[in-house]
C-alpha cells in the first residue's frame, strides 16, 4: 500500500481522495488550511485529514518525507509551493493546473528531479492531450487539432447558462490570461474569449471560445508538425458576451477577487453536470485527406454511495488513473513527464480511466475527403 497526500479538501480533492481510499491500494493523507472543509470528507480509515497551510514550507515538506506521491488540488497559485516541497522531500508530483506560468515553473523543477512531475492531470489539461495526441499518431502528415471541452450544467437555468462546477479561480485565470495556439505552422498566442464559434453536437446548440491552458504542453509536442491547433471551452450560447462584458467593459479582469465573489454569491453550483469532450483531427495517411473525431459526453452518477458531479468525476478519474500508471510502472520514474506520453487505451483500461470510457455515450468517427468539420 503507497502513502500519498492529497492537497486541497474541495470538491476535486474530496473525489480523488475517495476514489483512492475506496480502492484499498493507497492510505490517504489530504491537507488544507480550513478544519471545516476537512470535516465535511467525514471518516474513513484509509484517509487521514490534517490541517495545514501549504505555504508553511517547512510544514509542508514534514508531512510529505517518506511519501510516494503528493497529488495537488489546490488553487493554480498555490502550485509552485506544492513542487517545491515535493522535490525537497523527494515525493513524485501530480496536480490539475491549468496555468501556463505554473506548468512553465514545475517543468523547471522537474529538470534535475529523482522523482517524476507530471502536471495538468485532469481533464483539460490533461486527457484531452491524451486523446489529441492519440488520434494524431493515425496520421502521415498533421493538418488541423481542434480541442473543445465544457463542463455544463443540465438544466441551466441563468442569463450565463453556467453553474459553478469547479474552482472559480480556475475560470476566471482561463478566461483572461493569454491563449496558445499553432496558426498556419507557428506557434501562436490569442486572447481569452476571442475566435467564437457555434456547432451542434446531439441537437443540442453550444457555442466555443478560446481559453487558456487547456492544450496542457501539445504546443511545444506538436510545434513544427501541425499546420493548426487550438482549444476552446464549450459553453452554451450567449455565455461569452456576458463574460465579455464584465471582464472588459466592467474591467473586472483587474478585479478577478471581486469577480470571484460575484460569480460565487450569484451562481448556484451543481451536481446535476455533463462534461463534454470533441477532439477533431485531419490530415494525409496513405495518400488521402481524411478526418478523425473523438466525441464523449460523461454525466454526474453515483460513486461509492453519493452523488459526485461529471466534473468531479472526470478530473479525480483523470489524475488517479495516472497515479495509478506511475504506481505500476508504466510511466518514467524521475522529471517531467507530459500528458501526451501516455498512451490513450492504456489510461482507459485502469480502474480510474475507465470512468471515461464507460461513458452514457463516446464515439471515434472517419471522414474521408473531402474533409467535413464538425465545427466551422
Amino acid at each position: 500500500m503507497k502513502d500519498v497526500v492529497v492537497i486541497g479538501a474541495g470538491h476535486i480533492g474530496a473525489a480523488i481522495a475517495m476514489l483512492l481510499s475506496d480502492c484499498g491500494d493507497y492510505r490517504v493523507t489530504v491537507a488544507d488550511r480550513s478544519a471545516e472543509q476537512l470535516a465535511a470528507l467525514g471518516v474513513s480509515p484509509r484517509v487521514e485529514h490534517r490541517v495545514l497551510d501549504v505555504t508553511d514550507a517547512a510544514a509542508l515538506r514534514a508531512l510529505l518525507a517518506g511519501k510516494f506521491a503528493v497529488l495537488s488540488a489546490a488553487p493554480y497559485h498555490l502550485t509552485f509551493n506544492v513542487a517545491q516541497a515535493a522535490k525537497a522531500a523527494g515525493a513524485h508530483y501530480l496536480d490539475l493546473t491549468e496555468d501556463v506560468a505554473s506548468t512553465r515553473k514545475v517543468k523547471s523543477l522537474a529538470a534535475d528531479a529523482q522523482t517524476a512531475f507530471i502536471p495538468q492531470c485532469g481533464l483539460a489539461p490533461g486527457f484531452i492531450s491524451i486523446v489529441a495526441a492519440d488520434l494524431a499518431r493515425h496520421f502521415d502528415v498533421l493538418h488541423d487539432v481542434r480541442l473543445r471541452v465544457g463542463a455544463l450544467p443540465k438544466y441551466p437555468s441563468n442569463a450565463l447558462n453556467y453553474n459553478l462546477t469547479w474552482s472559480t479561480d480556475g475560470v476566471i485565470n482561463e478566461y483572461c490570461e493569454p491563449c496558445e495556439a499553432i496558426v498556419d505552422g507557428l506557434q501562436s498566442q490569442t486572447r481569452a474569449l476571442e475566435e467564437l464559434e457555434a456547432f451542434a453536437l446531439d441537437g443540442v446548440t453550444y457555442e466555443a471560445f478560446n481559453t487558456s491552458g487547456g492544450l496542457g504542453t501539445l504546443c511545444e509536442t506538436l510545434a513544427g508538425k501541425v499546420r493548426n491547433l487550438n482549444y476552446r471551452t464549450i459553453r452554451y450560447p450567449g455565455h461569452a458576451a456576458i463574460m465579455k462584458a464584465l471582464l472588459n467593459d466592467l474591467r473586472l479582469r483587474d478585479r478577478r477577487e471581486l469577480l470571484k465573489d460575484i460569480l460565487e454569491h450569484s451562481l448556484p453550483s451543481t451536481l446535476q453536470d455533463v462534461v463534454i469532450v470533441f477532439v477533431t483531427v485531419s490530415g494525409f495517411r496513405s495518400g488521402q485527406l481524411v478526418q478523425e473525431t473523438y466525441a464523449n459526453k460523461i454525466y454526474a452518477r453515483e460513486l461509492g454511495g453519493r452523488m459526485v458531479s461529471a466534473i468531479q468525476i472526470t478530473t479525480a478519474s483523470a489524475l488517479c488513473a495516472v497515479l495509478d500508471l506511475l504506481a505500476e510502472g508504466r510511466l518514467p520514474a524521475r522529471g517531467f513527464v507530459r500528458q501526451e506520453e501516455i498512451g490513450l487505451a492504456e489510461f482507459l483500461a485502469n480502474r480510474f480511466g475507465r470512468a471515461y470510457a464507460s461513458a452514457e455515450t463516446a464515439a471515434r468517427s472517419e471522414v474521408r475527403a473531402p474533409v467535413l468539420a464538425a465545427i466551422a
